[in-house]
């Protein structure tokens, strides 16, 4: 289990303890996108969905035992479709299962559309803590190639709404599209930033396998950025999330200090997290080890499992030490607080090889100081090569 104490003391002894709810639905299938939504041209049966998420989350209460629920997070799909009701319904089932910190940090994805905003008042009244919304571009051409259903305009009335009933907001936006300048993102971006918000997540858009952007590249009907390109924009991130005093907490996600998603570093400090609903994925401490865990992607069929097994699960898989290890720095060194190269020895069985250490240290990529490892600022956009060299 992932409770042990760490050794480097800058570091968080506790990576703690999430609970992930998949809602799958969505108006619209936005062609960039590869996350576990369906559209349905008839309302789903809210009451069903509802009943059976509690299934699942008391048959893994029953595997996990007793915890302190650090974060919750409603995700999708498009969660801002449930009702306010459904919303405080699974989080007092949450409440029955397991204990929830005094600070438990409750975040719902939403989309910035006006029937939607009007619903952030009843999500506040449920126990939503802090919204995240998803505005992808403040540009309209760039939202209407992006599939949205919704304004640059709608997007920022949303903003403004949010930040009426709740503390905590966020945003995220789609970056390196197709012809995008560094002048052009550059005031986008300042845009945004000027919105006063305490956390971004900044995403460059890549091709996603399956999806309907895939199809047109293939055909060569869609033209992406290229490396120098999109590290040019990657650029004009940093330097201006940096002077807004939100710098990079994780290759893609800036904050002020203590704004960061507490649900998000559960994962990324490879902590434990339960998944419930459709096609959710799930990290479990056991007596006997760590679980992973998936369950059945498809709405209906997920419903049907469910309501006949008590869950929706399809995979449930004890990892090996490697594969933890592999886990634990995949994830860890996502973050700019990097890994505790002690739990890594400990899940691993084996030290990092230290030729490698050094041989990426060298060229400035990562740095290993008081037992922890991280990359560095000019590694972060090489991240996936630092990871697969360290993994060797």
């Amino acid at each position: 289990m992932s409770r042990t104490a760490t050794s480097a003391p800058n570091l968080p002894a506790d990576p703690g303890f999430g609970v992930y709810v998949h809602w799958p639905f969505c108006l619209a299938k936005c062609p960039y996108c590869d996350f576990n939504s369906h559209v349905r041209y008839e309302k789903p049966d809210e009451a069903r969905f509802t009943a059976a998420i509690a299934k699942e989350l008391e048959h893994a209460a029953a595997i996990t035992g007793p915890r302190t629920v650090n974060s919750v997070f409603f995700g999708g799909g498009t969660p801002s479709l449930m009702s306010a009701e459904t919303v405080a319904k699974i989080l007092q089932e949450i409440k029955r299962h397991w204990t929830p910190a005094p600070d438990m940090e409750v975040t719902l994805e939403a989309n910035p559309t006006s029937v939607e905003a009007e619903r952030f008042r009843g999500y506040r009244t449920a126990g939503v803590t802090r919204v995240s919304l998803g505005v992808q571009s403040l540009n309209n051409d760039a939202l209407k190639f992006l599939g949205r259903l919704h304004t640059a305009e709608e997007a920022l009335n949303a903003v403004d709404i949010a930040r009426k009933n709740f503390e905590r907001i966020s945003f995220d936006l789609i970056y390196a599209r197709p012809g995008q300048t560094p002048t052009a993102w550059r005031e986008e971006l300042s845009r945004a930033l000027h919105e006063g918000m305490e956390h971004l997540s900044v995403y460059q858009l890549t091709i996603e396998p399956g999806t309907p952007f895939e199809t047109l590249f293939r055909k060569g009907s869609l033209k992406i950025l290229d490396d120098e390109q999109g590290r040019a924009l990657w650029d004009v991130t940093q330097e201006l999330c940096n002077a807004a005093g939100l710098p990079a907490y994780e290759i893609s996600n800036h904050a002020r200090p203590g704004a960061e998603c507490r649900h998000n570093l559960v994962y990324w400090r490879y902590g434990e997290y339960v998944g419930a609903g459709p096609g959710a994925h799930g990290r479990l401490g056991t007596g006997d080890g760590r679980l992973a865990t998936m369950t059945e992607k498809h709405p209906e069929r997920w419903l049907a499992r469910v309501e006949q097994d008590g869950h929706g699960l399809v995979v449930s898989d004890r990892l090996s030490r490697s594969e933890q290890a592999d886990e634990y720095l995949l994830m860890g060194l996502r973050l700019r607080e990097g890994i505790d190269l002690a739990r890594y020895l400990k899940l691993a069985g084996e030290p990092l090889d230290p030729a490698q250490i050094y041989a990426l240290q060298e060229h400035g990529l990562i740095e290993s100081k008081g037992g922890v490892l991280r990359v560095t600022a000019s590694g972060f956009p090489l991240l996936d090569s630092i990871v697969a060299d360290l993994a060797a």
